[in-house]
């Protein structure tokens, strides 16, 4: 599909839901006045690189949100070339000018990760995140009066629908106050941990969504250093327990994660944070993904890596395309929500470009709320409750041992074939001294 039909297709999507008439109030340190549209029909993804095809919006697109919501990466702007001024992968604004669907701030949202955010992996450390943040919020179409632009991150919540069917979105910013990784200190810094409290302890909502740009519940990097390693709140466990902390005090009920980051789509739970098991819901990229970069012939190889690498916390079940319920393609997520079944029942899915899924999972709302039966419903809440640093050993870093062991094997078919060559050589060598 070309830019310009991708960017009409859009376009009209948006303007028809407009016209529906949905509603949201922006509340970033201070504002808060709650609309009544409902809303029934979420999607959002991450990791869009401005220079990469972008044939997904077609399905994206056919899903018909109401909402789109951006977890990070959503143009790739990093200043490794702090000179580039032109072209598409140019390291200044205007953002919003680069090739992709035309966003309305009514209904397109959206927080910043790494690549957005203007340095791969930074954090509070990065100079040139005050400008960033203009940036960012010019590319979401951000009100000029809006709370966003006058404090220091890009924060906000919103909050949609009647009361019993309201749903409030809050999106972190897990960079403009992250403390260094492997410092176990902070992610999001004091006055957005004053904020995120006032939201989750502020007005019940039937459902609340947390967006992370890095994944919540997942902590792969635990099961796959020292080979390679990704950001997430795991490594900064001290912190993850003061958000589920946070959550379990304000008893709020309904609360799910979703997130992207990592160039893949998958979906995780965590069963013993509170009285009822916290989803999270991982849609990673638009553009770019782990299967895209290695060549065609290696893909199953690395289907059979992700299968391999053990994780505590993914749910797995018949609607994965792929036996480790990872998928490394082109992605993004959605969410509906059926208000009119009795008890609320919630799809959480990844899709591929063709819209077609590739991971879900199908929840009852009385299960995101304490004290459910779910015995009664087949749930096994002990399930997912093993973190993955607490796995034996020789379980957990069985990835490394294989990848050591194939190294030893490989090394001993090279030096075998070393000793063959110099044999044959010698041989030959002693022969024509013979004759």
């Amino acid at each position: 599909m070309g830019i310009n039909q991708c960017r009409f297709r859009w376009f009209n999507a948006v303007v028809l839901i407009g016209m529906v008439g949905v509603a949201v109030t922006v509340t970033g340190s201070d504002s808060h006045v709650k609309q009544e549209q409902l809303v029934s029909r979420i999607a959002f993804g991450s990791c869009s690189n401005q220079s990469a095809p972008q044939p997904i919006w077609d399905a994206v697109v056919d899903f018909h949100p109401q909402i789109f919501i951006w977890l990070g990466d959503n143009i790739y702007g990093d200043l490794k070339r702090p000179f580039k001024i032109f072209g598409k992968e140019r390291t200044i604004g205007p953002w919003k000018n680069v090739p992709r669907f035309v966003p309305s701030s009514q209904q397109v949202i959206g927080t910043w990760d790494d690549h957005d955010y203007g340095l791969n992996d930074a954090g509070k450390e990065f100079h040139g995140k005050v400008t960033n943040q203009k940036l960012l919020l010019d590319f979401l179409d951000e009100p000029q009066d809006s709370p966003r632009r006058k404090q220091a991150g890009v924060y906000a919540s919103y909050t949609y629908g009647p009361v019993g069917r309201d749903i409030k979105i809050i999106l972190l910013d897990t960079r403009y106050h992250r403390d260094p990784v492997g410092s176990d200190g902070t992610i999001l810094g004091n006055s957005q941990w004053l904020w995120l409290e006032k939201e989750l302890k502020g007005l019940p909502t039937a459902l609340t969504i947390i967006g992370s740009s890095i994944q919540v519940i997942s902590n792969l990097s635990a099961t796959i250093h020292p080979l390679f390693a990704m950001e997430s709140w795991a490594r900064f466990p001290k912190e993850r327990d003061r958000l589920f902390k946070l959550i379990d005090d304000s008893k709020r009920t309904g609360v799910f994660f979703i997130s992207g980051d990592v160039h893949f789509g998958e979906i995780t739970r965590y069963d013993c944070a509170l009285d009822y098991p916290l989803y999270d819901v991982t849609s990673s990229g638009v553009t770019q993904s782990i299967e895209e970069v290695v060549p065609p012939f290696l893909r199953s190889f690395v289907r059979f890596v992700a299968w391999l690498t053990p994780s505590t916390m993914r749910v797995k079940g018949q609607n994965c395309r792929y036996k480790s319920c990872i998928y490394g393609q082109p992605n993004f997520g959605t969410i509906e929500i059926d208000w009119d079944s009795h008890p609320v029942k919630l799809k959480f899915k990844v899709k591929d470009k063709n819209g077609v899924v590739v991971t879900g999972v199908d929840v009852s709302l009385t299960e995101l709320q304490p004290n459910s039966d779910r015995e009664k419903a087949g749930q096994n809440n002990q399930k997912h409750c093993t973190l993955e640093v607490s796995l034996p050993w020789i379980v957990r870093y069985r990835l490394m041992i294989l990848f050591c062991f194939t190294l030893f094997v490989l090394l001993l078919v090279f030096l075998g074939l070393v000793y063959t060559c110099f044999r044959i050589c010698r041989l030959g060598g002693c022969k024509r001294k013979h004759d």
